[in-house]
């Protein structure tokens, strides 16, 4: 959520724009209010719990959707240890703030109604099939993203709130047309530049570092090289459809579902009313005379009948059973077919009501219902089967404490014995919040962390039936605490990280030094670094992608027939030297620049917005539990 807040400011154009609406602005971080508690919580905001089970999903999202983002690349992140742990502390950091967020949207009595909810989870596309919302893609969806409907319902709650403040915060904000455009000049340019890179890389491979070195940076680095806390676990997973697969419906079952559920294959007894409104008791009184002398019912519903509806069918109503049938029409009590009511008194003047016929009950015999039944009453009986399987299983696990052994046997089914893993790799088949839960809140473990007692058995289904119900019974195998990787282990990787430290050192040292003799005038030191400047090349303001843009950017606008010079850093990490040579204005349409001014207030918003958070973490009590504390650096 306060990711998309911030969105709209990832482009060179907003950062300039920012730098000059905004004089100063540190979003502090977690650590600055954080005072150490000892209970097995993430956080807690005020004294509201952000529970471990609840932080380490989020982590869980987290990592999922970088993987999704990045894909095979991700792999080589999730092996840097420093990277995850600053990843579970950015966690930990937006659910404070959207804990803060939430309070201080309660505060303000910013309600949501259940209607809204509703309707903003109809809206959502990925819950739509042929353009039509589709509740059992919902449920899957919801289920894929480790939720239940309620927690998901919560969750959208709470963002909708939170984009009501944000809508409140942009009501307050707006731009002149003068101030948008000394914005756009200041800020729309095209900028004519020549590079210079220092290869880190190639220096690095020059290098050497001493075994002191190395071992000052592991002492003061510990916290980076640590094994994180890792389960093996068995379990058994139960399938309602698997149980449905092995179910057999008898001619004697279907009939007695027949008969339980009757009333369901049962179309009530049905009347056809006609009516003709009036205005008054004597037009009435008027019209039932002439029906009793013999008028046409049908001819003066349609020349008196006030009711336009029903005036063109004549006053014809149609058919309708008890329960659809509204309290006029039921007051004028009429038992018989073509008989006439006296006068009957509506919130709209007075009725003339008639039974044109009556339909009496009818029951639809088995044979013509035979399929669905059918259908049904397997569904019904794999459901009693499955449950009942689970009490069997449960039974059976909690009177053997030292494997699944007995669950397996009266489960029919082996179990599965997962690798090692983290609380950031859950294997998806237990990645559900209950089972998770279970896992690593450490209720399984025994003395020492020792494998102890095993779950009890764990409903991970979605609610929609056979197709969708399971469950789980698991037990912690194996445990590993969080433990220091030695030294010997890690040697080699502290090794290039001090090289590149070294050579990126070197190579600032190296490029200040030029840049020290361009500024005066003189290419002595860029000629003995064997470096020369690149063909010119121009980037755009308005355009993104370049790595390099930001610091070009930010270089003051050369004499005329002069250059200006500055240093950068590309994707790789080398050092890179700039020459802008000119400045010229980048011109935009008038599209561009109404979705200008539109960023530029969204940008303001987003300012006010963190502005607010800032204000809202200083004035909070927030205390670190444990399970947050033992993410934290050494």
């Amino acid at each position: 959520m306060m990711d998309n807040l911030r969105a709209a400011a990832n482009n060179v154009v907003l950062k300039i724009i920012l730098g000059l609406i905004v004089a100063s602005f540190v979003l502090t971080g977690v650590g600055d209010y954080l005072i150490g508690g000892s209970k097995d919580y993430a956080a807690k905001v005020n004294g509201q719990e952000i529970g471990r089970a609840q932080f380490e999903q989020a982590v869980q999202n987290e990592r999922s959707r970088m993987q999704e983002q990045l894909g095979e690349n991700f792999s080589v992140l999730a092996g840097n240890d420093g990277y995850m742990q600053q990843m579970r502390q950015q966690v930990l950091s937006q659910l404070i703030d959207e804990e803060l967020i939430d309070q201080y949207a309660r505060k303000l009595e910013l309600n949501i109604s259940d209607a809204q909810i509703k309707q903003a989870i109809f809206a959502v596309p990925a819950f739509h099939t042929n353009n039509q919302f589709d509740n059992e893609k919902y449920l899957d969806q919801v289920r894929r993203l480790g939720l239940t409907p309620d927690r998901y319902a919560e969750l959208l709650r709470k963002q909708l709130a939170t984009q009501q403040l944000i809508q409140g915060l942009g009501a307050t904000q707006f731009s002149l047309p003068k101030e948008i455009d000394s914005l756009v000049a200041q800020a729309a340019q095209d900028r004519v530049v020549r590079t210079a890179t220092i290869d880190v890389a190639a220096i690095a491979k020059t290098l050497n570092v001493t075994d002191e070195e190395v071992k000052g940076y592991y002492d003061s680095n510990k916290g980076r090289f640590i094994d994180p806390e890792a389960f093996k676990v068995s379990y058994l997973l139960l399938d309602a459809a698997r149980v449905m697969d092995s179910v057999k419906i008898t001619d004697a079952d279907i009939a007695a579902f027949y008969e339980k559920n009757k009333q369901e294959f049962t179309q009530p007894e049905r009347k056809r009313f006609s009516v003709i409104q009036l205005k008054t008791e004597a037009d009435a009184r008027a019209v039932l005379d002439e029906l009793k002398n013999g008028a046409d019912f049908a001819a003066l519903a349609k020349e008196k009948s006030q009711d336009v509806v029903s005036r063109r069918n004549g006053g014809d109503l149609g058919w309708m059973d008890a329960n659809a049938t509204v309290d006029e029409l039921q007051q004028a009590n009429l038992t018989e077919k073509g008989q006439l009511s006296e006068p009957v008194k509506s919130s709209v003047g007075y009725l003339i009501v008639r039974l044109d016929d009556i339909q009496a009950a009818q029951v639809k015999p088995l044979s013509a219902v035979r399929d669905d039944i059918a259908v049904r009453a397997k569904r019904e009986k794999a459901l009693d089967e499955f449950f009942a399987l689970q009490r069997k299983v449960s039974e059976a696990a909690s009177n053997d404490n030292e494997s699944l052994a007995s669950a397996e046997e009266v489960a029919g089914q082996k179990s599965i014995e997962t690798a090692w893993f983290s609380h950031d790799q859950v294997p998806a088949e237990l990645n559900f919040p209950q089972v998770t839960q279970v896992i690593l809140g450490g209720t399984l473990l025994g003395d020492n962390g020792a494998p102890g007692s095993k779950s009890d058995v764990i409903g991970v289904g979605v609610g929609v039936g056979v197709d969708g119900d399971r469950a789980i019974v698991l037990r912690i195998t194996d445990h590993r605490a969080e433990t220091p990787r030695p030294l010997d282990q890690v040697r080699d990787e502290i090794v290039q990280v001090l090289k590149v430290q070294k050579a990126q050192q070197q190579a600032n040292l190296q490029a200040e030094k030029i840049l020290v003799d361009l500024k005066q005038g003189k290419d002595d030191s860029l000629k003995a670094a064997n470096l020369s400047f690149g063909a010119p090349d121009t980037l755009s303001s308005v355009s993104q992608g370049n790595v390099l843009a930001e610091s070009v950017f930010a270089l003051p606008v050369p004499q005329q027939d002069k250059v200006s010079y500055g240093v950068a850093r590309d994707q790789e990490g080398n050092v890179v030297l700039v020459a802008l040579d000119s400045v010229k204005p980048h011109a935009i349409t008038d599209e561009q620049k109404a979705q200008f001014t539109s960023q530029v207030e969204q940008s303001a918003v987003t300012t006010l917005f963190d502005t607010l958070v800032s204000s809202l973490r200083t004035e909070a009590t927030i205390k670190l539990g444990a399970a947050a504390q033992e993410q934290q650096p050494q």
